[in-house]
């Protein structure tokens, strides 16, 4: 059995910082010896058996989606999708790794080249189309810029997208972008937020009931993809979606027809699905966490979108947006050059959202709050803090009225809280909630009010 240390000596020899230009997938042992595909920056290469990957491998000892590979920062980023047999460099299995060119991979019975080459092999993806100015986006970095290439060229066709990425880092606003710029933008826009509803009632709000279909079914209900005839369904945090629901959504996917909870009669419905979330669904299928067959139909495209430390040009630009959108006043210019160099160089975990959030308090409570909430912000990032140190972060506390004290202070502790909680469960709410033994729909308020969610 390979050691963690085996694998960290691997990463060691094989991270260096590489400036490479052109690298090449090319398969030279297997059954798909030949096939070569070009990795281009920030387009990531999903190699499985399933046919919706880049690179499919016809392999018994291959998962449906196995190994996922990406060129950034002038490195091919490898990472697993827990699959069942492993990916090789050489004889150590690893998971996520950098590899320089000349290195090769083995999946199954596959031997896998990453070359440096001048120009040969195609692209894995089409050349994005030029980027047309997308509501409500800010993409000043490159890789927004990427992004929004994407999703201008989806918005021109009918096909099911899955964006995938961290909480809080603008999954709906791109979503609510493809349906506005798409032939579609004039009829509804219905959002149902998979990750915050009981499971009881997610099927209602998705396909609607009829009366008596349950108790408390008092009435007839339109669901979600009824209401959204002719217009766009967003599905956020679909991998929350229970097992037991997602046969009915691959139905609908399918055939465009559902029946409500509680109904016989077969309805037809003409909607665009949007789908997010922040789990990778292809490794949740190889562990039958979720059904290969709807990822198969939901990613038709894949969009990935990146946190916000890895957009850092987007950071001032949002700021200002945002200040704009708060205060209603054009070009409102509220921090100085000082504080938007400390705001660019934040982690900022909770990504888009999260600033948002510290813009709006620092508005309504001065610059000082946004001093505060930096700070707070980098004791969380460590080891949990104690309560002292969360006391520290909110200022001299004496100074204040005793119940503006204790809100500061109860304000930090549940920050700090949650973001631990949170991490630790890999943002699964319902997993977050037995832990904290508290109700998920208050929990998710709470993680809300932090910009968590």
């Amino acid at each position: 059995m390979e050691t963690r240390d085996e694998e960290e000596t691997v990463q060691a020899l094989l991270y260096p910082a590489l400036g490479l230009s052109r690298i090449v997938v090319r398969v030279i042992a297997g059954n798909a010896r030949g096939v070569a595909l070009e990795l281009l920056p920030g387009v990531p290469i999903s190699i499985g058996k399933s046919p919706d990957n880049q690179l499919v491998l016809d392999d018994i000892s291959v998962s449906r989606y196995h190994v996922e590979l990406t060129l950034a920062g002038g490195a091919v980023e490898v990472r697993d999708l827990q699959s069942t047999n492993g990916t090789y460099v050489g004889a150590v299995r690893v998971q996520h790794v950098r590899l320089r060119p000349g290195t090769m991979l083995t999946i199954g019975s596959h031997t896998i080249a990453l070359d440096e080459v001048a120009g040969e092999a195609k692209p894995a993806w089409p050349e994005p189309a030029e980027m047309a100015d997308l509501p409500g986006v800010i993409a000043e970095s490159p890789a927004m810029r990427e992004v929004a290439r994407h999703i201008t060229r989806l918005a021109r066709t009918n096909v099911t997208v899955l964006l995938h990425g961290e909480t809080g880092a603008g999954k709906e606003v791109l979503a609510r972008a493809l349906h506005d710029l798409s032939e579609r933008r004039t009829r509804p826009f219905e959002v149902v937020d998979c990750g915050s509803m009981a499971p009881t009632l997610i099927a209602s709000e998705l396909f609607g009931h009829e009366r008596g279909a349950f108790t408390g079914a008092h009435s007839e209900h339109a669901g979600a993809f009824e209401r959204a005839h002719g217009g766009t369904v967003f599905l956020d945090e679909i991998g929350e979606l229970p097992l037991d629901l997602q046969p009915m959504l691959l139905g609908v996917l399918a055939r465009r027809r559902f029946k409500r909870v509680g109904g016989t009669r077969e309805r037809t419905v003409d909607v665009r699905v949007i789908a997010a979330t922040h789990r990778d669904l292809r490794a949740a299928a190889n562990t039958g966490a979720f059904r290969a067959d709807l990822y198969y139909r939901l990613a038709v495209a894949r969009v990935v979108v990146p946190p916000l430390r890895e957009r850092r040009q987007d950071i001032v630009p949002l700021v200002r947006r945002f200040a704009e959108e708060l205060t209603g006043e054009p070009n409102a210019q509220p921090f100085d050059g000082a504080t938007l160099t400390a705001l660019e160089s934040h982690a900022w975990s909770g990504n888009v959202r999260e600033l948002r959030n510290a813009v709006e308090s620092a508005l309504a409570l001065g610059s000082d709050a946004l001093g505060r909430h930096l700070l707070a912000e980098e004791r969380v990032s460590g080891v949990f803090d104690t309560l002292e140190d969360n006391l520290a972060s909110s200022g001299d506390l004496s100074a204040l009225p005793y119940r503006v004290a204790r809100a500061r202070a109860v304000a930090a502790f549940e920050r700090s809280y949650l973001q631990k909680l949170n991490a630790g469960c890999g943002g699964n709410a319902s997993e977050a909630a037995r832990r904290a033994k508290m109700d998920r729909p208050y929990l998710l308020g709470l993680f809300r009010k932090h910009g968590l969610r």
